[in-house]
């Protein structure tokens, strides 16, 4: 016998069923990823070639205070400091990859402190393969070499797994959904090269070359996938240049005109800021490339002075502007922070560190 409870049970069960069939399927819209606002911001200065003097600086916006040479108080045991030459520095999950090229290695840190985990060598042979700049993707880090490679980075053995041979003396790099951008500036050739190498990262091989400006140096993509590529050219009758490609078709590339001679690129969300590290008109002109308008031809509105614009990064939880200052490239480096609209919040120095290049956020 069947009891009452039971063959309850099945009818409501038959109606559920019933109810799931005749309704409508609906798409679910994934929540967007929300940023929790920045508790610091770290500082990297490249120091001086040779010199062996470059550092990691932190600002914390708690209490507005900077440690000059953070790296070295968290690592105090690390009596060489953190190496020569530090190229770029990206966060990638809990770790921090800072690029050093003079020294030939990648320090891993830990991001939330800096404390050192692991360096990763970037010599072959006892030849340095001069590393440059690094990107992410897929649980690895990617970092370009003057030896004509980009170099993979397992992100859990924290060791080199792979080498993809590019264009020559490749410098910025970018990941865009199945693939990666190099910049392939030929900077040791006696003609630049003026090519853009994508990566397939399902193969992890060169697939094809771009034609962009001469002497390629940043890549940056914006939210729809396209990318934007600058060049320096060749510093005397060739401009640098602004090249932008179609992420979707990677068939060619389209310059975006004389207005564009700069030689450095950062996009936040589909906002470009557009700016010269070695002189030029202004600090930084602001490009919308969905509109493909200018924003801004002069980002700063309160005629604060920055001499050296040498790195610029964007805190896209508030639109803060954060721009590093080299000055005359001998003296502390300065940082200073703009709203969105190119008016000063504050400023500070990152001595004893010199030529300030990457700006990071910890969260």
């Amino acid at each position: 016998m069947i009891t009452r409870f039971f063959k309850t049970s099945i009818s409501v069960m038959a109606s559920a069923l019933l109810f799931t069939a005749c309704k409508k399927d609906t798409t679910v819209t994934p929540a967007p990823v929300v940023l929790a606002p920045a508790t610091g911001a770290y500082i990297l200065s490249e120091g001086g070639f040779g010199a062996n003097n470059a550092k990691l600086s932190f600002y914390n916006l708690t209490n507005n205070t900077v440690t000059g040479d953070f790296y070295l108080q968290q690592n105090p045991t690390i009596t060489t400091g953190l190496g020569d030459v530090a190229n770029d520095a990206i966060i990638y999950g809990s770790k921090m990859y800072i690029v050093l090229n003079g020294s030939g290695r990648v320090t891993v840190a830990n991001a939330s402190n800096a404390v050192f985990i692991k360096n990763i060598s970037f010599l072959s042979g006892g030849i340095n393969k001069s590393p440059r700049y690094a990107t992410s993707a897929r649980g690895k880090v990617y970092v370009t070499s003057y030896d004509n490679t980009v170099s993979v980075i397992d992100t859990t053995s924290l060791s080199i797994v792979k080498t993809i041979t590019v264009g020559a003396n490749p410098e910025g790099i970018a990941a865009n959904a199945n693939f990666l951008y190099v910049a392939n500036s030929g900077g040791f050739n006696a003609v630049p090269d003026s090519t853009v190498s994508v990566i397939d990262l399902n193969t992890e091989l060169e697939v094809k070359k771009i034609k962009v400006g001469v002497n390629p140096y940043k890549v940056a993509v914006n939210t729809a996938g396209n990318v934007l590529v600058s060049a320096y050219g060749n510093y005397s009758n060739i401009p640098a240049s602004i090249y932008s490609i179609n992420g979707t078709t990677n068939v060619a590339a389209t310059n975006l005109g004389t207005a564009f001679q700069y030689s450095n690129v950062r996009i936040a969300g589909d906002i470009a800021y557009c700016y010269n590290n070695y002189g030029g008109v202004g600090t930084a002109k602001v490009y919308n490339t969905v509109t493909n308008t200018v924003v801004r031809n002069e980002f700063i509105a309160d005629n604060t002075v920055i001499t050296t614009p040498y790195g610029l990064n964007i805190d896209e939880q508030n639109g803060d502007v954060y721009i590093a200052d080299a000055g005359n490239f001998s003296n502390a480096g300065t940082v200073t922070c703009f709203t969105s609209v190119g008016v000063k919040k504050f400023s500070f120095s990152v001595a004893p560190g010199v030529n300030p290049n990457t700006i990071l956020f910890k969260r």
